[in-house]
């Protein structure tokens, strides 16, 4: 999938600490949008790592992803934290933050939103249903909605 505004392969960020989800999802994804780059982090810490360009991440090319799927439940920094520090800092701020998570406690879909998250979604059970979601996702974030770009002021729907 490309970004119709700039017509470059869409980059998602996924940050999940469980490597049979990262699989899972890198595989959905590339049968829906083969096209897609999806780079994938074990941790918040790697997160935040990939987005400041440290550690293993210091000749990565500087483009930001187009979208982060997080998780909330992962070791060293977990996603509440990652969350609110993306959605503080003005280099960040601007990109979509989708919580992929399998919790759908309440209590974790109400602080996601109150902390930025664009939207929140439990992780279907069976792979169509992963299928079926990273196709929905690729059309709404990149087909439906304009996204904002560093410096943009807002967001429009097409």
């Amino acid at each position: 999938m490309n970004d119709p505004q700039t017509d470059k392969p869409v980059h998602i960020l996924l940050a999940d600490d469980d490597e049979d989800d990262r699989f899972l999802v890198l595989e959905a994804f590339r049968q829906q949008f083969p096209d897609s780059r999806l780079t994938m982090v074990e941790d918040g810490e790697e997160l935040l790592e990939f987005l400041e360009r440290r550690e293993a991440y210091l000749h990565t090319p500087p483009d930001m992803p187009d979208l982060i799927l997080l998780d909330l439940n992962m070791p060293r920094i977990d996603g509440r934290d990652v969350l609110r520090q993306l959605k503080q800092n003005p280099s960040w701020r601007h990109i979509p933050v989708v919580v992929l998570t399998t919790s759908d406690a309440q209590p974790d879909v109400q602080r996601s939103y109150t902390d930025g998250a664009n939207s929140f979604i439990t992780k279907p059970n069976n792979f169509q249903g992963l299928l079926n979601t990273a196709h929905v996702l690729g059309q709404y974030w990149f087909k439906v909605v304009t996204i904002c770009q560093p410096g943009g002021t807002d967001l429009l729907s097409r």
